[in-house]
């Protein structure tokens, strides 16, 4: 026989290592405030813990703190020499009032405070000399001697007792002690705690057990646990809100008794817990149990839902399979099969000849069958008796007044004969291993394999051949998939949900409300387990264990889960197992020993979450804290945020989470996460609220916990710096508007003068057009003047010339007839030298040729009438022949003439007078 350690469960233990709380070893009491947080204390000061982190307040005087106690709003703490209390600030931070400086001079020297009680209005202080009573109205003083050393305070009810060793028990009255017992045993033991128990006055010692004081009589308080208590060594106790008592031992950890004082169990280093020598133990408001050790602080989830056996030496293996017949807990394992009697605390023992792999445990008619690697075994008294050998019996299901097991090679049947359970055969024509198998009716089944796919079966009538076969093509091949028949139905499950097997339509759908069971992000296994006590089917999830049950007021299926992650769990993905073993009480087999889950202790946990503290700081100074109570306004600078926040929830395998949201700036909420911390850079400036929840175990708390502040603006978009911009602005503005008006006043004024110039350079041109237009017809009309001058002249020239004709043949005639001719002549000459016509081609040719004859005459004032008249004939540019009849002489004449007009002139031999006068 294999024999284990002491077979029992443990509730969930959380471990705080000194390296956790980053403090000294030693913890020497422990208390919580209203809003849960917990407070130690240490050799190194006061610890505060607020379920996501400690903070360490060294002790006033740097020794080591001895006690606390949260009374009210204010931690009281004793430790050498000094107590007082402590408060929050605004700040979230812990300040301290010493109470002692009152009083210094009359402190015992080397005093130390162990104890703090509080009755009434009176909060009591004891050290190993005296109890200080202060007075929270008056602020007064009580000082109670003692000659003896003082070993313990306890509060009974609404009294105070107190034991001077070797002297007795006393209770406080009057403000002085008053003696109740001073038996021998009282005198010699250091009693350790006093308790009203079921009526029973009972007294702690800390080595001989309890006593019971009735009548001043003091007698041994006679329980299961007498023995083993007069063996230990108990350094504190605790009566705990359930009746049991919690004792704390110098070496063997912590023992809780049962109301009865029976043994309930024992935790000690080997079981969980960080260290034997228990100094203090406290119950907070959920009714965990903290542990202040000699080495660490632990804490205790008594009331949790779950407690763990630690399969620790690694004796059993991985549990696949369990049950309770005859009131015996069978384990099925990768080593064997265990058993021991239900609810003790025996050992484990094995059952020879099931060493390996144990499949199944089944009941059936009042006889219990192993599903083993090497067959199945029926199982009676500690002894297995190997029935089948066909290899590897997955499972077994009873038809009619058989039993149809799955085995590696397929099917096979057992019978009953002469009350004795056998082999009688193997269904033929199906070889597939048959791990999931489940009957439709008497002769059809589902067999589901894993790697292949559900499989359809039609069996003859004695099932011993399968008839038909076919793979059901309406649902997909899955990993860890199962097959399992729940209220008649025949339920397939794997990662896409669960699906039931419609007799009308012969196929498998999808099952909405079962599906709810897990989902594919939480999805690890299909298996499916069905307790048919309770008529519950459970499932698998990566953070959930889940359970479809009938509502109570309805036919409505209804899905509970219980928040178990399954890293914790540590079951067999694909083989879990889970057992109703008593009432709502529930064994799941894992890979390092059981759980047992108590669904009547599983409820909504109630739990608020806190921000503890704000800081805030600009990029060149340390982070400075912000108060709490009220919404502050930062400096633009100080735009840099960081909330550290809490939820008081002491649970080992619910780990609080959290989500916030910043508004203002992030108004979606963030994603969960186990930080309970987060900082904000570089805010703009503006309006926020800070929102944070917390969920533990999948509930959600209902209250959020707020913070609103402002971010300033900087100061060159201020209030004041904006009104001096708008200013500014409109300052500028008229400056500019008039540099404008001025810039275009100018550029109209240099536009009208550009336009001016503009308009005079175009009446200029027009002008000049205008004048060039003169000038050409000006130049036309001299041309035409000329042209009648030159038209006139020849006429003039014409004319003398046909009088002159004339006039000569009249000559003639007249010389040689004598005739009276000479009047005739002399009309010819008259009209030859007539001054009228010389006046009509004067001014013609003033006309043509302006003030030419003035030019002549100024140039040469000694010029004759009769030179002028050459020259306006020279500036006709007339020849000589040409001149001299418009002279009436001779063309010598007018050589002579001309000779004489270049020597009026005093022109050079070489110059032309022609020339020279059409210059002029």
């Amino acid at each position: 026989v294999i024999n284990m350690a002491t077979a029992q469960e443990i509730p969930p233990i959380e471990v705080f290592s000194n390296s956790a709380y980053d403090a000294e070893n030693q913890n020497w009491s422990i208390s919580q405030s209203a809003n849960k947080f917990i407070y130690v204390a240490n050799n190194n000061g006061l610890l505060e813990y607020n379920g996501a982190r400690w903070q360490l307040y060294p002790s006033p005087n740097n020794t080591i703190i001895r006690s606390v106690n949260v009374i009210d709003n204010q931690i009281y703490t004793g430790c050498y020499m000094e107590f007082g209390y402590w408060e929050h600030d605004e700040y979230g931070h812990l300040t301290y009032t010493s109470l002692s400086k009152s009083i210094q001079d009359d402190l015992i020297e080397d005093e130390q405070f162990w104890n703090i009680i509080a009755l009434d209005d009176w909060i009591l202080f004891q050290s190993l000399n005296r109890i200080y009573s202060f007075n929270k109205i008056d602020k007064s003083f009580r000082i109670i001697d003692s000659k003896t050393r003082l070993t313990k305070m306890i509060k009974v009810e609404n009294a105070i007792y107190f034991q001077k060793l070797n002297d007795g028990i006393y209770k406080i009255e009057n403000g002085t002690g008053q003696l109740v017992n001073n038996s021998n045993i009282l005198k010699e033991n250091t009693v350790v705690n006093i308790f009203d128990h079921n009526n029973l006055f009972l007294i702690q010692t800390q080595k001989k057990g309890f006593f019971v004081l009735n009548n001043n009589e003091l007698t041994p308080w006679n329980t299961p646990a007498k023995e083993y208590l007069s063996t230990i060594s108990v350094y504190y106790s605790l009566k705990l809100s359930d009746n049991r008592l919690a004792l704390g031992t110098i070496s063997n950890g912590i023992v809780f008794l049962k109301e009865n004082g029976e043994i309930d169990y024992t935790i000690n280093k080997s079981k969980g817990i960080s260290n034997n020598t228990v100094l203090s133990i406290f119950e907070d408001i959920d009714r965990n149990i903290w542990l202040g050790l000699d080495n660490g602080i632990n804490c205790i989830n008594t009331n949790s839902p779950f407690k763990f056996f630690d399969d620790a030496k690694g004796t059993l293996g991985t549990i696949y399979t369990s049950a309770i017949h005859d009131n015996i807990l069978y384990l099925g394992t990768n080593q064997g099969l265990f058993y021991k009697p239900y609810d003790s605390i025996q050992d484990f023992k094995f059952i020879e000849g099931t060493k390996g792999q144990v499949w199944c445990l089944v009941i059936h008619e009042g006889t219990l069958f192993c599903g083993h690697d090497d067959g199945t075994f029926q199982v009676r008294n500690g002894k297995a008796t190997l029935i089948a050998n066909t290899p590897g019996t997955w499972t077994i299901k009873p038809i009619r007044n058989l039993l149809v097991q799955g085995n590696y090679n397929g099917l096979n049947v057992l019978e009953k004969q002469n009350d004795t359970w056998q082999f009688k055969h193997k269904v033929k024509g199906f070889d597939i291993s048959s791990k999931y198998f489940d009957f439709l009716n008497d002769t059809e089944l589902f067999v589901n394999h894993e790697y292949k796919g559900v499989y359809k079966l039609k069996l003859n009538d004695d099932l011993t051949e399968v008839v038909k076969v076919s793979n059901d093509k309406t649902i997909q091949k899955g990993l860890n998939s199962s097959l399992v028949k729940y209220e008649n139905d025949i339920l397939y499950a794997y990662k896409d949900g669960v699906f039931k097997y419609d007799k009308f339509d012969n196929r498998f759908k999808r099952d909405s409300i079962l599906s709810l069971l897990y989902d594919k992000e939480s999805y690890i296994s299909g298996k499916l387990i069905l307790d048919k006590k309770h008529n519950r089917l459970w499932g698998i999830s990566e953070n959930n264990l889940s359970y479809v049950s009938q509502g109570q007021l309805s036919n409505t299926k209804k899905i509970s889960s219980i928040s178990l992650p399954h890293k914790i769990a540590k079951m067999m993905i694909g083989y879990e197992n889970i057992l109703s073993i008593q009432d709502e009480k529930y064994l799941v087999g894992t890979s390092v020993g059981y759980i047992i889950i108590d669904l009547d202790k599983v409820h909504d946990k109630v739990f608020d979450v806190y921000i503890n503290s704000i800081k805030n700081y600009d990029l060149n100074s340390e982070k400075k804290s912000i108060n709490l109570s009220k919404a502050e306004e930062f400096g633009n600078a100080f735009n840099n945020i960081e909330f550290t926040f809490s939820v008081p929830a002491y649970y080992k395998l619910n780990k609080p989470e959290y989500t916030y949201q910043l508004e203002g700036l992030y108004d979606q909420w963030s994603e969960w996460s186990d930080e309970a911390s987060v900082l904000f850079k570089n805010l703009p400036h503006g309006n926020y609220t800070f929102n944070v929840n917390a969920r533990v175990g999948g509930m959600t708390s209902k209250s959020i916990s707020s913070y609103s502040f402002i971010i300033k603006k900087p100061w060159y978009i201020t209030n004041v710096m904006l009104l001096f911009y708008t200013i500014g602005l409109i300052l500028l503005s008229v400056v500019i508007h008039n540099v404008y008006k001025a810039y275009y006043k100018k550029q109209k004024k240099e536009l009208v003068l550009k336009n001016k110039r503009d308009l005079e350079l175009k009446q200029l041109e027009n002008e000049q057009q205008l004048m060039q237009l003169n000038n050409e017809k000006l130049k036309q009309d001299i041309e035409n003047k000329n042209r009648e001058l030159a038209i006139s002249t020849m006429s003039l020239i014409k004319k003398n010339e046909f009088l002159n004709s004339i006039k000569d043949e009249l000559k003639k005639a007249n010389e040689a007839e004598d005739t009276q001719l000479k009047p005739v002549i002399k009309i010819i000459d008259k009209n030859l030298n007539n001054t009228d016509d010389w006046k009509f081609f004067q001014e013609a040719f003033n006309n043509a040729d302006k003030d030419f004859l003035k030019k002549v005459k100024s140039k040469h004032p000694n010029l004759t009438p009769n030179d002028l008249k050459l020259c306006a004939y020279l500036r006709l540019n007339l020849s000589s022949k040409e001149i001299a009849p418009l002279l009436n002489i001779s063309p010598r004449s007018v050589e002579v003439k001309r000779y004489r007009l270049r020597k009026k002139m005093d022109l050079p031999h070489e110059s032309s007078l022609t020339n020279y006068i059409l210059e002029i």
